[in-house]
């Protein structure tokens, strides 16, 4: 049981929306969000991994997806939020940093 929840938090953490922007880097992100057709133009850095879960809701709908399926990704965005947003916080002092330098990640 102990190795099956950790387990799913190492996929949680390796789909997180803060991990995707700042450990992977940009161009993760961004080819990320535009397979997905965001209709989001940029993430800030501050607050990246909460911005970037809900650009990936952003995006239409896509075909042939069955509607159970469908409605269990955004309940799985929502709690990579409440982790990424947790996250985000701790990581404030870089991102402040990070935008005040380089500006927003660029999508388009």
């Amino acid at each position: 049981m102990k190795t099956h929840v950790l387990m799913l938090a190492a996929l949680m953490l390796a789909g997180c929306g803060t991990v995707q922007t700042v450990v992977r880097g940009d161009a993760v992100a961004v080819k990320s969000l535009k397979e997905r057709k965001s209709y989001c133009g940029a993430i800030p850095w501050i607050y990246s991994g909460v911005t970037y879960d809900f650009c990936y809701l952003n995006a239409p709908l896509e075909k042939g997806i069955d509607a159970q399926a469908h409605t269990s990704v955004p309940a799985v965005l929502l709690v990579d939020a409440v982790i990424s947003g947790a996250l985000d916080t701790l990581l404030l002092p870089y991102t402040v940093y990070r935008q005040q330098a380089d500006g927003s990640i660029i999508l388009n």
